[in-house]
């Protein structure tokens, strides 16, 4: 019964996403669709990660949790990529940034003994690391092909200047790295005054200690600021090489900018 209590719960808050289809559909965004696909695919990727989770849970390999998570951050890759299909090799960029910025964070976590190497603890803040992980790899190239596209006559005259092509683009560089990183920077500086983040929420709601939940959410806000700067900056140094030739020469449209 109770079970069955909470799927009708989550059925009921479907009247908050028809209220979003509803705006949609008055200010003409064109985003039914998407909104549309968002749900169903959020509800069976939820539900199938539920019965994956449960199942890696009882074998308590370390393996299987590595594979998952390498999983996670191939589909994170291929979900950036396609938000960027036009930057060469967006796929292979995100996919190394992601896995190292993954890798790094939880490896000093477990290095440090902050958390034990158990599936869960692992899986969910992995998840977290690379999800948003991939929402800042998303941004940076996506700002950094709009900007080389639009700025793209700057970026010839400093080519034709002398400089390299790192200078020629190094201010496009740092503005997709500040607004990639700022959202998350922004989000750290107002916890617990603006909005109380998930995982607090989460831990409390389930009758957790608030101050065992702060400590948690201390933890992930650090974690994720850092493997959220890993991976923006190292989409930025090697997606930028992909808009240039070996000679230093701005590609044209048609060969990928």
């Amino acid at each position: 019964m109770e079970g069955l209590q909470t799927v009708g719960s989550a059925l009921l808050t479907l009247g908050l996403v028809a209220v979003a289809f509803a705006l949609s559909l008055y200010q003409r965004l064109d985003l039914e669709r998407e909104i549309s696909v968002a749900v169903v695919r959020s509800f069976v990727q939820l539900a199938a990660i539920g019965y994956v989770i449960n199942f890696i849970f009882g074998l308590e390999s370390i393996g299987a949790i590595a594979l998952l998570l390498a999983g996670m951050v191939l589909f994170a890759a291929w979900t950036s990529a396609r938000r960027a299909g036009d930057v060469p090799r967006a796929f292979g960029v995100v996919a190394l940034a992601v896995g190292v910025a993954a890798v790094a964070t939880l490896g000093l976590l477990l290095a440090l003994g902050v958390i034990p190497a158990t599936a869960r603890y692992l899986i969910p803040l992995g998840g977290m690391v690379i999800g948003n992980a991939m929402n800042a790899a998303s941004l940076t190239l996506t700002r950094i092909r709009d900007d080389v596209r639009e700025q793209r006559p700057k970026v010839e005259a400093a080519l034709a200047l002398g400089a390299t092509s790192r200078q020629a683009v190094s201010p496009i560089l740092k503005t997709a790295l500040q607004r990639a990183l700022i959202p998350l920077i922004d989000a750290t500086k107002t916890a617990g005054i603006i909005f109380l983040p998930g995982a607090m929420v989460g831990m409390i709601i389930a009758g957790a200690d608030p101050l065992e939940a702060v400590r948690l959410q201390i933890v992930v806000l650090y974690m994720l600021l850092g493997s959220v700067s890993i991976a923006a900056i190292l989409v930025g140094t090697l997606s930028y090489r992909s808009f240039f030739t070996a000679r230093h020469q701005l590609r044209s449209p048609a060969a990928g900018e």
